[in-house]
């Protein structure tokens, strides 16, 4: 069975905003996400000129069972928070995505 990645993107409307958003991130909600079946997670802030407050977490899944017991049993909660600090009019607006990893290479896996 293939890994899952798991995407979540905010947009934030500043700076003030988007690092709120990113401490608490790394003050427990990832490790919260890690708890509940991800094998890894990664923030990835956009280097993109046109959309320099944008931020991605990336989160990986061992398989899909192991995403769907994160969906039933532990996302609940965790998105209710999020939304309680970062819902509508916070300045953040949200779009998840979900796709199988095809391939998982790394320079040293890879003879480079």
């Amino acid at each position: 069975m293939p890994e899952i990645a798991y995407t979540v993107t905010a947009r934030c409307d500043s700076e003030q905003t988007l690092r709120s958003y990113v401490e608490w991130l790394t003050s427990g909600h990832i490790q919260a996400v890690l708890r509940g079946g991800a094998t890894r997670a990664r923030v990835i802030r956009s280097a993109d000129a046109d959309d320099p407050r944008r931020v991605e977490v990336r989160y990986d899944f061992p398989t899909q069972e192991a995403f769907e017991t994160y969906v039933a049993d532990h996302a609940p909660a965790l998105r209710a928070e999020g939304l309680e600090r970062f819902g509508p009019g916070s300045g953040v607006e949200f779009v998840r995505s979900l796709g199988r990893i095809e391939a998982d290479l790394a320079a040293k896996s890879a003879n480079i």
